[in-house]
């Protein structure tokens, strides 16, 4: 009997550092290891994606992935004869999967900022975004100010969110007991929405503005901006490690624009080419 008290304490013991040893050599692998010659050998790169984030990378009703993040990535990886295939994840466990290899990129309307920057590493920026208040204009809040004591939607994982717990003033302080209600993706955030289930989602522009432009009842809606909360630059997150495949998206993107075509992606999914941050 004590022999096997003993086995169990020791098990006990042992059990958390292998585990613990186990999350380092993970981390450490990220940080580490460069991973585009792999990349480049078998002629593929798998992107992770929310695939429900409007226009940077979602399904068409005939379940076609389609989007400017899409569009974007396949151009540059087409300079290196390599095919970009997009992985749908859970959007709040992005750089688990970046980190433990199930992916190799993160590019869908990705950004950047300090808590990120700890766990992976960015691509230069390519496109500029900022988080909005978006609401019904039935409800009649005409300001953040409104928002006091009304249910607030925000995606899981996203920056939104971040900046609702970094700057409670602006927001986070004023909505209903101090906390949001957390979606796993927008869409889902709007049936909400319409249905006065919740009065308000803070979130990309990017999304918001290309969302409610293809609503049928687009003037139904009002969006909101606050000097308070930063403007936002969307770059691709990948593992710290991977510094080839970094270069080589940085180089990507600069022939991109040199030679024309990132013009002619932005005119597509935007109709403008304002946003666009230019080659550095």
């Amino acid at each position: 009997m004590r022999k096997i008290k003993y086995w169990l304490v020791l098990l006990a013991l042992i059990t958390p550092v292998i585990i613990l040893s186990g999350c380092e050599s993970v981390t450490q692998r990220a940080d580490t290891q460069d991973t585009w010659n792999r990349i480049e050998r078998r002629k593929r790169v798998v992107i992770g994606l929310d695939d429900s984030f409007v226009p940077m990378g979602f399904r068409q009703k005939n379940g076609k992935l389609v989007g400017y993040d899409v569009d974007l990535a396949r151009a540059v990886f087409k300079q290196y004869g390599i095919k970009a295939d997009f992985q749908p994840i859970d959007w709040s466990m992005k750089e688990t999967e970046l980190k433990n290899g199930t992916i190799d990129l993160l590019w869908n309307g990705y950004s950047i900022n300090p808590s990120r920057r700890k766990k992976v590493a960015f691509s230069r920026p390519y496109l500029k975004n900022e988080q909005i208040l978006v609401t019904k204009k039935a409800s009649n809040i005409l300001n953040f100010a409104d928002m006091k004591g009304k249910s607030l939607g925000v995606q899981n994982g996203s920056t939104g969110l971040t900046a609702l717990d970094e700057r409670p003033k602006v927001l986070k302080d004023l909505i209903k007991n101090q906390k949001p209600v957390l979606y796993d993706t927008f869409p889902d955030a709007f049936i909400d929405l319409n249905a006065n289930r919740i009065q308000g989602i803070l979130m990309d522009q990017v999304y918001a503005d290309y969302y409610i432009k293809h609503q049928k009842n687009s003037a139904s809606y009002r969006t909101y901006s606050s000097k308070e909360l930063p403007v936002e630059y969307y770059a691709v997150g990948m593992r710290k490690g991977d510094k080839t495949l970094r270069h080589k998206i940085n180089a990507g993107l600069g022939k991109l624009q040199k030679n024309g075509e990132l013009r002619k992606i932005n005119q597509k999914w935007f109709g403008t080419n304002s946003n666009y941050l230019g080659a550095d």
